[in-house]
């Protein structure tokens, strides 16, 4: 079954098995933010495939890091005028946008994040239809646009009539799509995909003289990492260590950095945890080499999506303690890959932490937690969004299918 998704340059995708050489524009935040990785990893990870995919940001995101003949950058410029306070990202947005679909004849957009991405993408839709140009676009929610943006007064009309108008609609997990019918009057399916790990780059290393420097008694180490606001509640990870600490000799590593950063600083001073026991580490780009010398991961968040930054850990055969916020039981199975407990409760997450940190159970959630992290690997989830791209273009153009 032979589905033509355009008339550009004789290119044909074959509908229901592999298939290649879609054009994609992709919109994302290009900061640390999971978002933003999720958004530049699956691009780069189309790129390999073989199609060609573009990038529409205002700065490159931060993991294009690296040359591939397929993935392009175009950046929005936004010119400061006296005439305005804040510069107008979503128009310029939606113009750049515009621009780069007609002159790179893209198939879709793929715009990550709803605020002000959807927005901007139905601004150029429309504006390329009144040039004779069709081209859908879909929207993929990643939690606070929904959680915390989204629910804004302010913001809400215009986010419920952008994801309404998305030909497309995505989330990273089930209880996000909940959420999102729950506050938003949203007429169309969100279908579920969750975000995913690279195995290549997310794997144990032998970093052994690492784990030495830092543990030289060989104390368990225990490692956070978050952007440090104050929902990922920092100061929990800290409580948590100190009555760790009060049981077995451990060390602390907190890697990310933000707004509440001097706060937890302060606290992890003023506590018994002093000395070299809780170090930060501030943005690590190869995160994975910590993860590697790690023992337990701790996730604190009492809101979270999906939790990323727990699958690149358990991918890394490091085991979780996390609380059951958003979509973190669908991602940490209690008392497999690690434990689930409340948010807040300081004593169960220490608890847990010592059952998991026990030289006769270690192994076992180490095993445990990588074989939790291969379900969501990504040449399981690529294909998810390959197959979403082309029934979305297929829906929207009304092509036939012979």
């Amino acid at each position: 079954m032979v589905l033509n998704i355009a008339d550009r340059g004789g290119r044909y995708i074959t509908y229901g098995t592999k298939y290649k050489f879609m054009k994609i524009g992709i919109v994302c935040y290009p900061t640390y933010g999971g978002s933003g990785v999720v958004a530049t990893e699956l691009g780069k990870a189309l790129a390999q495939e073989g199609h060609k995919v573009h990038f529409i940001t205002y700065s490159q995101p931060t993991r294009l890091d690296f040359f591939n003949e397929n993935l392009f950058y175009h950046e929005v410029d936004i010119k400061p005028y006296p005439l305005f306070q804040y510069p107008p990202y979503e128009i310029a947005l939606a113009s750049k946008m515009v621009d780069v679909a007609k002159h790179e004849k893209l198939d879709l957009f793929h715009v990550h994040y709803a605020v002000p991405h959807a927005s901007a993408a139905f601004m150029a839709r429309e504006i390329l239809k009144t040039e004779g140009y069709d081209i859908p676009f879909i929207t993929t929610l990643h939690g606070t646009d929904i959680t915390i943006v989204g629910k804004d007064a302010s913001l809400a009309p215009v986010v419920t009539f952008s994801i309404n108008q998305s030909n497309g609609i995505t989330s990273v997990s089930d209880d996000l799509r909940r959420d999102t019918l729950e506050h938003f009057n949203i007429q169309k399916d969100i279908k579920v995909i969750p975000n995913f790990i690279d195995l290549k780059r997310f794997k144990k290393q032998k970093k052994d003289h690492f784990k030495k420097a830092i543990c030289q008694n060989d104390e368990k180490l225990i490692v956070h990492t978050s952007n440090f606001r104050k929902v990922k509640r920092v100061e929990d990870v800290i409580k948590v260590f100190c009555k760790i600490r009060e049981k077995i000799p451990a060390k602390l590593l907190l890697v990310g950095d933000g707004p509440e950063r001097t706060h937890i600083e302060a606290l992890a001073r003023d506590t018994v945890c002093q000395g070299d026991d809780v170090r930060f580490l501030g943005k690590l780009e190869a995160v994975e080499e910590v993860l590697s010398v790690s023992d337990l991961f701790l996730m604190t968040s009492e809101k979270e999506s999906f939790g990323l930054a727990a699958l690149e850990a358990m991918a890394c055969e490091v085991p979780l303690v996390s609380t059951d916020a958003g979509g973190l039981p669908e991602l940490n199975k209690d008392g497999d890959s690690g434990y689930i407990c409340k948010v807040g409760d300081v004593d169960a997450m220490a608890e847990a932490a010592l059952k998991i940190l026990d030289d006769a159970n270690l192994p076992g959630f180490k095993q445990r937690a990588l074989a939790r992290a291969k379900v969501f690997d990504l040449k399981n989830i690529l294909p998810m969004y390959e197959e979403f791209y082309i029934q979305t273009v297929k829906d929207y153009k009304q092509v036939v299918v012979s």
